[in-house]
């Protein structure tokens, strides 16, 4: 397969570059893992250079460290719900809120673990709980519970780096459990990365720094960068069920999407990447629900006025959040657009054919699918054949007919 055979099918810019080596196998396999943690528009021939053997093996070294602290640095990793630039109390109460709107949960608060004692970094509200806690409960433990306070510990393998504290009433329902864990570890391997990212700018620094130490310092950041990404899948996929949670729905409805989509993706021939970004916008099409009362869901009466716009207005709210957590931030023109219909019918801005983005067309046509084929608290769920008949009589009004024929060939 020639160079532009493998841009063609989604391979890694790393793995078509004539700059990588082949004599050196911790090489090659930090330049494949890195082609792996990274975002596609971020890799380039400039950086495969720099990674080539052109430069001695300590350069080389500092380079791939120069890189890897450049693209993993606070602004590029430290983006979670409704982070934003700022102080960091700031940003931890930012998350704290975040937590109790999406949660329905009374408070929250996050502690950072500094010089062996919890300090308080982000809180929803003005109360401060006395804490009881022990090094070693952070360790061991996933989650804590005390009276009306559930403690989820932050860290990063087995090493502690903070906690975050959820008051409720009610015992918190085991998918909202889940997203908070998620949370949780996530941040955890997050701020270790940072503190470890400001200690290889030191070692960089320091021209008596030798080459075994560079090397060490690469694999315990490549090592903490795998984890973040499979924390980040993590963190997806609890918010889809948390989402759906919200939704009331009796199946995973956001994961039916999504893996419906992905086989459509698949059926229509769509590269790897692609197919990957329209399965986590699948995911998360729905993210904005997190934010609105379960009650609204639960209900079968008329909502009212602002219900009604609260619901209407969910999809903007899922772009603004997925906005701000930034490793997600290449799914946003597929969600944006997936109320978009091919006669020009749809919302936000009336797009028409083949002005929606593929995805978008593709995730409309597995929502539609998966919410007609689930049952519903107000209604049962459809046969395949009486939803399948329902999406042809729409097609090229609602939806586009290569994604209806893909569906058909899938479920039939």
């Amino acid at each position: 397969m020639d160079r532009d055979e493998k841009k063609q099918v989604g391979v890694s810019l790393f793995g078509q570059s004539e700059f990588l080596i082949s004599d050196d196998p911790i090489e090659e396999m930090f330049a494949l893992n890195l082609g792996e943690f990274i975002a596609e528009s971020l890799i380039s021939e400039d950086l495969a250079k720099k990674i080539s053997v052109s430069a001695n093996k300590k350069e080389r070294l500092q380079n791939q460290l120069v890189e890897l602290i450049d693209i993993y640095s606070s602004k590029n990793t430290l983006c979670v719900l409704d982070f934003s630039s700022g102080e960091e109390v700031a940003i931890y109460t930012s998350i704290a809120k975040s937590i109790v709107q999406m949660l329905e949960v009374e408070e929250c608060r996050i502690y950072l673990l500094k010089d062996d004692k919890l300090s308080l970094i982000g809180n929803s509200c003005q109360d401060i709980p006395e804490l009881n806690f022990s090094i070693e409960d952070l360790i061991y433990d996933d989650a804590i519970e005390q009276g009306e306070y559930i403690y989820i510990p932050m860290k990063s393998s087995t090493m502690p780096v903070g906690l975050i504290e959820v008051k409720n009433q009610a015992k918190l329902e085991e998918n909202y459990l889940e997203l908070v864990i998620s949370i949780a570890n996530l941040l955890g391997t997050t701020i270790t990365l940072q503190n470890s990212i400001e200690y290889t700018h030191n070692l960089i620094s320091n021209s008596e720094t030798s080459e075994l130490e560079l090397k060490q310092e690469r694999a315990e950041l490549t090592a903490l960068i795998g984890d973040l990404c499979d924390y980040q899948q993590c963190f997806v996929e609890a918010l889809a069920n948390a989402v759906d949670k919200k939704g009331q729905y009796t199946v995973s409805h956001s994961r039916n999407t999504a893996k419906l989509a992905r086989n459509i993706c698949k059926t229509l021939g769509l590269n790897e990447k692609t197919t990957d970004l329209i399965y986590y916008a699948g995911l998360l099409q729905n993210i904005g629900k997190i934010t609105l009362p379960e009650k609204i869901f639960a209900t079968n009466g008329k909502l009212s006025a602002e219900e009604l716009q609260k619901v209407k207005n969910h999809t903007n709210v899922g772009v603004n959040l997925l906005m701000n957590i930034n490793f997600l931030s290449e799914v946003v023109p597929y969600i944006t657009y997936q109320t978009e219909r091919v006669d020009g019918s749809g919302a936000p801005e009336g797009l028409k054919g083949q002005s929606i983005p593929f995805g978008s067309r593709i995730i409309a046509v597995a929502d539609a699918y998966s919410a007609m084929t689930s049952d519903r608290p107000y209604r049962k769920a459809m046969s395949v054949d009486d939803a399948i008949n329902i999406i042809k009589s729409e097609v090229d009004q609602k939806w586009d007919k290569d994604v209806v024929n893909a569906l058909i060939q899938i479920v039939k």
